[in-house]
């Protein structure tokens, strides 16, 4: 059989089960009632503070969510690495060294310029 036929198959497979999961849980699954409890912006039992409950984030939080996520990829970068590189050659730790360098210097850079300091207030 042909290895396309397979993954189409497998697909199909896939989509109807998560078809017939989902249509289960609509016939079976619990119904749940609209109240004008269940409508409030808080369900947890808190009173609303804000009658919108709309606030801004400040700006600097954003780059502090930047610099998470590109840690965070250097990150798996790094055990994709780990993973991929069997035969360690000279040419891979080169490779490895110059990605550490972009990793030290990102640390550096978010350590000069106190972006992490600003976040005390």
């Amino acid at each position: 059989m042909n290895a396309y036929a397979i993954f189409l198959l497998y697909l199909l497979a896939i989509l109807g089960f998560v078809g017939l999961t989902l249509a289960l849980n609509r016939v079976l699954g619990p119904k749940p009632v609209a109240t004008a409890m269940k409508l409030e912006p808080f369900e947890c039992g808190a009173a609303p503070v804000d009658p919108l409950n709309v606030k801004a984030v400040p700006v600097k939080y954003y780059g502090i969510a930047v610099v998470f996520i590109l840690f965070e990829l250097e990150t798996v970068f790094l055990f994709l690495w780990a993973l991929g590189a069997q035969p360690l050659t000279g040419r891979l730790l080169l490779v490895f060294g110059f990605f550490l360098l972009l990793l030290v210097l990102l640390v550096l850079y978010v350590w000069k310029s106190g972006l992490l300091e600003d976040l005390r207030t």
